[in-house]
Parts: C-alpha cells; sequence; structure tokens
C-alpha cells in the first residue's frame, strides 16, 4: 500500500533511479550533485528567498506573498506588530473569523476581537472576512493561492500544495516579522517525493488517502520539517479537491511544507472556475531531480482508514476496526488509560453484539468541509437516515460559495431529510469550541485532529470523551447505518460529482478588501480584553532555572501545553490567557510557576530567596554580573500540532526561560519559544518536577554563538552535572532571545 524508500533517489521522466544507475547511463557527478535543483520546491523557494544563494545547508530568507490569520490569532500578531512599530501591511494579508465565531461565550469578548480585526484591517490595508463566511484556509484556496506563491499563515494548516502555492503554518511572531519586512529564516530543507499511482476506489477518499500517509511516516519521522513533494501519474486520477483534502492533512506528518505538479486540467479549471486563471501555470519537476527520500503510495490499494483516539497516526485500515473490535479497542483503551492517567477512558463500552457504535459524526473544516466530500456524502445518504436514536450529523460546508453551490444543487436538501444538521463555516468542532461530544462518547469526525481533550472534554472535571478521525464518505455510511460503523465500501451509491460552481458575489458583497488603501487615522477599536503584552526583560548574565512541570508523555501537543477551545474567547489577553497553560496536563503548573516569577520579582527589587541563595551556594557557582530566576518545563517531545504561539507565550508572561527535551516535534514550535525569548534546550540527562538549574554566563555563550552550556542540578540537597545544547540559531535569533522577546528586538531598532 504504502513503501518508504530512505535513501536519494533521482527523478527522471517519470521515474525512480539511484545514482548508479544514472551514472551507468552517462551521468556526471557534477549534474547529479545539481539535481536537487529540480525539485518543484527548489524553484520556489529560490524565487522567494533574499538570501545569497538557494543551496542544500544554506539558511533561507524568504519573503511570502500573502498571509493569512484567523481570530484567535490575528490580535496578537497586529498588538505585537503595532508594538514593533507597525504602519502598514506591507503584503495582502487576510483576516479570516471562523474560530470564535461563537459569540455567547464570555459576553461580547468574541465579537470585540472582529471589531477589532475589520478596523485594524481598515488602518493597515488588510482584507476582512467575516464571521461564518469562510473557514480561513477554503478562503485561501478559494481567493488568495497561487501557482508558485507562498503564504505564510498562524495556523498549522496552513496549505495550498494541490494548487502550486508552497504554504506554512507558524507562530505568530513569524508573522509580524513579514509584517515588518523581514524574512522568514529556516535552512534549505530536504524534499521528500510523494509518488502517487493507481487510482482510488469508489468509497475511499482523501481523509482515507491521508491518514494512510501519516501513519506510514509520522512515528519514524520520515518527513518531519521536510517539503512533501507528490508527483506521479495517480495524480491525474483526483479531482482537485481530493487532492487539497490530502494536501491539509500533510500538517500531521510534521512536514515544513507541501507542493504538488499541476501540469494537468484540474488546477487550471479550478483557477478559472474561481476567476483567477492568471493565478495558474505549470509547475513540475525538472528533467531530473533528486529526492532525499520517497514515499510510494499506491491509490488503488488504499482502503478507508480510521486514526483511533488519540492522534492521527494512530491509524488502522477501518476493515480491521469492524471485524475485529474487541481486541483493537482493548488495546487503544489501555494506551489511552496509559496517557490520560486522571479519568477512567472506556471504548470497548462502544461495542454491541460485535458491532461499534458511534454516538456522533461531525464533516467540517479546511480538510472535511469541501465541496467534493460533502456531496458524495450526501449522495450516500440520499433516500435513507440517520435514526432516531442517539446518534448525530453535523455538516459544515467550509464557504458560503460552497454552501450555496451544495444548497442549489440539491446536496443540502438530502442531508437535512436524512437528519443531518447543516451548520454555518466554523472551525469550532477541530478543536473543542463546537459539537462537543457527550462524557465516554465516541465522535467520528472529517476533521484534522484527534488528540486528547481536542474534542472539548475536561478530564480535570471528570469528563473524557474522544474522536475517531474518518473520511466523509464512510461517516455517511455509517450515519445511513444508525451510528454503527461502517466502511463506504460497503454501500452502493452514485459517486458522481457534478462540476462545482463559485459564485464570486457573495464575498464580493461581504468580504472587506483593504489592501493598499491603508488609512493611518483610523482608530483601532479595542474590547475590554484586549491587552497589550507584558513586558519582558532582557537575558541577564547567568540564569537560574526552577522547572514548574515534568513531562514524561512520548509527545506533547499544543493543546496541552495550552488548551484549546474553552481558551479561544481569551486568546487576545495574554495574562487570563496563561491562567489556562498546562491546565490539561499538569494542573498545578501555572501556581508553580507564579510562585517561581514572584522570586524573580523579589530578586529585582534586591532580595533573593533563601531556596536561590542556597542552590548557589551548594553549586559553588560562580555567577559575575546579573542573574535572572525563571521557570522551565520539561518534556521529551513537545509542540506536535498547533502554531499556536500562545503555547509558548503562556510560559514566558508566567516567567518561563527555557524548555528542555529531547527533541522538539516542530519546527513552529521551537521558533515559537524563541520569539518569545526563551531558550529551546535539548538534552538527555534526567530533570525532574522542582530541579533547580543553574548555568553560567549564559548570555555570552548565547552571544559568542556557543550551542553548548554545562549546567548544575541542584536536586534534594546534591549537586549533578548537567549539559545542554541548542541547535543552531541564526544571528537574529540570538538577539531576540537577548533583549527577551521578538517585541524588544524590535523596539531596540526603532
Amino acid at each position: 500500500m504504502i513503501n518508504l524508500i530512505s535513501e536519494g533517489m533521482y527523478y527522471v521522466d517519470g521515474k525512480f533511479l539511484t545514482k548508479q544507475d544514472l551514472i551507468q547511463q552517462g551521468l556526471h557527478d557534477k549534474e547529479l550533485d545539481e539535481a536537487y535543483k529540480g525539485t518543484m520546491a527548489y524553484s520556489i523557494l529560490k524565487n522567494h528567498n533574499t538570501a545569497a544563494q538557494t543551496a542544500k545547508g544554506e539558511g533561507l530568507k524568504i519573503k511570502f506573498d500573502a498571509m493569512a490569520s484567523h481570530d484567535i490569532t490575528y490580535v496578537g500578531i497586529i498588538q505585537t506588530a503595532k508594538a514593533s512599530g507597525l504602519k502598514k501591511f506591507p503584503i495582502p494579508y487576510v483576516l479570516t473569523n471562523c474560530h470564535n465565531s461563537l459569540c455567547a461565550v464570555g459576553g461580547t469578548i468574541n465579537e470585540d476581537d472582529h471589531v477589532f480585526g475589520l478596523s485594524a484591517a481598515k488602518k493597515y490595508g488588510g482584507i476582512y472576512v467575516p464571521p461564518h463566511q469562510a473557514v480561513i484556509h477554503t478562503y485561501m484556496r478559494e481567493c488568495m493561492s497561487g501557482c508558485g506563491k507562498m503564504i505564510l499563515g498562524s495556523d498549522s494548516h496552513t496549505r495550498y500544495g494541490a494548487l502550486g502555492t508552497m504554504a506554512m503554518g507558524e507562530g505568530g511572531p513569524e508573522l509580524v516579522k513579514q509584517l515588518l519586512n523581514r524574512t522568514y529564516d529556516v535552512k534549505y530543507p530536504d524534499v521528500i517525493a510523494i509518488n502517487l499511482t493507481g487510482a482510488p476506489r469508489k468509497g475511499v477518499g482523501p481523509q482515507d488517502v491521508a491518514l494512510a500517509i501519516i501513519g506510514a511516516v509520522f512515528k519514524s519521522g520520515f518527513v518531519k520539517n521536510k517539503v512533501m513533494e507528490f508527483v506521479g501519474d495517480g495524480i491525474k486520477n483526483l479531482p482537485i479537491e481530493y487532492r487539497n483534502g490530502i494536501d491539509v492533512m500533510t500538517t500531521e506528518t510534521t512536514c515544513l511544507s507541501s507542493i504538488w505538479r499541476t501540469d494537468d486540467e484540474e488546477v487550471r479549471n479550478y483557477y478559472f472556475i474561481h476567476g483567477r486563471l492568471e493565478d495558474y501555470k505549470e509547475i513540475k519537476p525538472a528533467h531530473i531531480a533528486y529526492y532525499d527520500g520517497v514515499v510510494e503510495v499506491d491509490l488503488s490499494t488504499i482502503e478507508p482508514q480510521i486514526a483511533l483516539p488519540f492522534h492521527p497516526s494512530n491509524v488502522y485500515n477501518l476493515k480491521d476496526v469492524i471485524e475485529n473490535p474487541e481486541d483493537i479497542l482493548a488495546k487503544v483503551e489501555e494506551e489511552g488509560n496509559e496517557l490520560l492517567k486522571n479519568v477512567q477512558f472506556k471504548l470497548l463500552s462502544k461495542i454491541h453484539d460485535g458491532k461499534v457504535y458511534v454516538d456522533q459524526g461531525v464533516i467540517a473544516g479546511c480538510a472535511g468541509g469541501t465541496y467534493d466530500n460533502i456531496y458524495e456524502a450526501a449522495q450516500i445518504l440520499d433516500g435513507k437516515n440517520i435514526g432516531s436514536g442517539k446518534f448525530t450529523l453535523n455538516v459544515y460546508p467550509a464557504s458560503t460559495p460552497t454552501y450555496e453551490d451544495l444548497l442549489e444543487k440539491g446536496a443540502l436538501t438530502k442531508l437535512l431529510r436524512s437528519g443531518a444538521i447543516i451548520k454555518t463555516c466554523f472551525c469550532g468542532p477541530c478543536f473543542g469550541a463546537g459539537d462537543v461530544p457527550a462524557n465516554n462518547a465516541l465522535s467520528i469526525r472529517h476533521s484534522t485532529r484527534n488528540f486528547e481533550n481536542r474534542e472539548g472534554s475536561k478530564p480535570a472535571n471528570g469528563q473524557i470523551a474522544s474522536v475517531a478521525l474518518m473520511d466523509s464518505r464512510s461517516i455517511a455510511a455509517t450515519a445511513a447505518n444508525g451510528g454503527v460503523l461502517t466502511s463506504a465500501l460497503d454501500i452502493d451509491y452514485d459517486a458522481t460529482i457534478p462540476q462545482a460552481h463559485f459564485d464570486t458575489t457573495i464575498y464580493a458583497n461581504r468580504v472587506y478588501k483593504g489592501y493598499g488603501k491603508a488609512d493611518e487615522n483610523a482608530e483601532l477599536q479595542y474590547g475590554p480584553n484586549i491587552r497589550d503584552w507584558p513586558e519582558q526583560i532582557e537575558l541577564t548574565d547567568n540564569i537560574i532555572v526552577k522547572l514548574a512541570a515534568e513531562i514524561n508523555d512520548p509527545v506533547t501537543t499544543t493543546d496541552e501545553l495550552i488548551p484549546s477551545g474553552e481558551t479561544s474567547s481569551y486568546r487576545s489577553n495574554p495574562l487570563k490567557l496563561a491562567e489556562f497553560a498546562l491546565s490539561r496536563k499538569d494542573p498545578k503548573y501555572v501556581e508553580r510557576a507564579k510562585k517561581i516569577h514572584s522570586s524573580e520579582i523579589e530578586r529585582r527589587e534586591g532580595k533573593l530567596a533563601k531556596e536561590y541563595e542556597d542552590a548557589i551556594k551548594l553549586a559553588k557557582a560562580k555567577l559575575n554580573g546579573t542573574t535572572s530566576i525563571g521557570s522551565g518545563i520539561f518534556a521529551i517531545k513537545p509542540g506536535d500540532g498547533s502554531a499556536r504561539e500562545q503555547a509558548a507565550s503562556c510560559q514566558r508572561v508566567l516567567g518561563g526561560i527555557c524548555n528542555i527535551s529531547r527533541e522538539y516535534a516542530t519546527k513552529r514550535y521551537r521558533s515559537n519559544l524563541i520569539n518569545w525569548g526563551m531558550f529551546p534546550f535539548i538534552s538527555e540527562d534526567t530533570f525532574k518536577l522542582d530541579d533547580i538549574i543553574i548555568i553560567e554566563n549564559i548570555k555570552e555563550k548565547l552571544m559568542n554563538n556557543d550551542l553548548s552550556f554545562d549546567a548544575k542540578i541542584v536536586r534534594d540537597g546534591k549537586v549533578i552535572d548537567a549539559h545542554l545544547k541548542i541547535d543552531a540559531l541564526t544571528a537574529d535569533e540570538r538577539e531576540i532571545i537577548k533583549q527577551g522577546c521578538l517585541i524588544n528586538y524590535y523596539k531596540s531598532q526603532m
């Protein structure tokens, strides 16, 4: 089904060959050494790189063509940029409102953010998409993508590769850099070919293909921080929305970005339908292109998949779960309880008479809410019904033009008649701000993630629900069977999908398009919940770190570092949001961090707390110059999942000064730590909660580009030698940490 080739391969006229193959054909080493320039990724990166060269091992300085944020990220980004000297948006910047769309939570504060967003679009020259009009990534596909372009978004699922656009999701500070005419700095990435062959069977959808790939590559890190480049004859057998559905899920592989061949009529037709044919051009690899690895995917062998709790990589063939539920669900239940610890997770209770009964189905968001997914689900449910039991089905078209098209073609009528509920464009089900299941309920969703608690339950309060990811086609088949887990391969239906239509008047009537029309006299509109970032101090000569959290899970998601759904309304209020930090994983973290920070406040006032004074003496530390006290967390592999910068900034505003890990799950989380003035340490040593870690001369070493730091751990009256290191930092990154955060860095240059 899927085969991984870890050695470098050369793609020549549609075939993968080894170096030895090509040498035998008469090619020379020099030509082969330059073959990495033949990838699609290389040509796009080269056209956006402002550094001296684009080459293997070299640092790139990228400027993007456009950016996008939604309403739980754009307030903080604009506030940061404003504090750093922002005058106007230098590139098209789209502010969508698809996360905080429900305005009943927290009083006025969600709608206050929307008012702020529109005022910012008018003041700085932005594009404002009102609530319920479109999901962020659907709007960007429809209106902002372009072959050969690059787009940066403050949402991790910023992926438009199937439309010939290299897109990346990052934390807010990386967008701030673009707003201030700075660059996105990254080493030239490895490029992995995704070779698609064959054609999928009826009933197999894009989520099935995506989950199969994620299951094959995630745990080994096969594509981590690399570019996934889709090639192969199988691409021509995939409709464009099918490709979009696979592409958006590449985020869950932890890759850096993605790009697809566009040399066919599907992509051209997409741009024609959306009135932007000028944004189409053919993109394909050169005659010879070198790839650092290959993922071979035979589409004809892909079966319907299911990602069971609690990760998109926890993938099984749906058929196996249906035929052997006891063994598989028992295994997943055991793994889930080991992860959760504080609440009992029950999955075997979903089995009755050998069948698996689920409680809820959801088709939504950038992955599920596309025209094709919903239309085909409607065909499966045509003339059927979901029953009058506890099973529910909610469907969210991802944009109003998609909603209108499905309505006019009768697809939504078929769904409504089946018992499904049709809702407006909203990302809430993807992160626990809508359709939160009942306690111990199992929801099947065509959405992006199924991390523990992400669906909205609160284990600290004795609640637990769970999500399994599936394709909309098998969700519809399950719905037609009254909630009994069912594969779309077992349903006979008409899979013909008529040509989509895009009505441009919907956005023309509602979207504020202010790019290039900045009005410096316009006033930003602030609600009472919108607060400035607290000031941060510059790095001192030495630091003392006390660990406020110890997490030994194999992977720690950003949802565990700062929860998603219940915190959405407070993303514009840094101090209030920080009260939720690690609340799902370690409810006492905030209390500990605050206590450590109070010792730092006392230190600034000239008083050193006894525990730190004793630790310095015990370690015989020579702390010349200034020394500050900060909190830190230890986690094996933190930062999987969302791009949200608040996973780092919440630690920082509570006095955080570092993370210590074995490795970082994503580049974007590591970047968030750096941009908030925190050290992204790596170490193989053992660290425990309440350890006091003393690092001498850290500022001098940092500025001398020394990436290795000796430290002393004080634990239970003993001193333990430890060694910390940091992966390579750019000169700007070193200066940002020295200054205390990105805001300070830019202020120092004003």
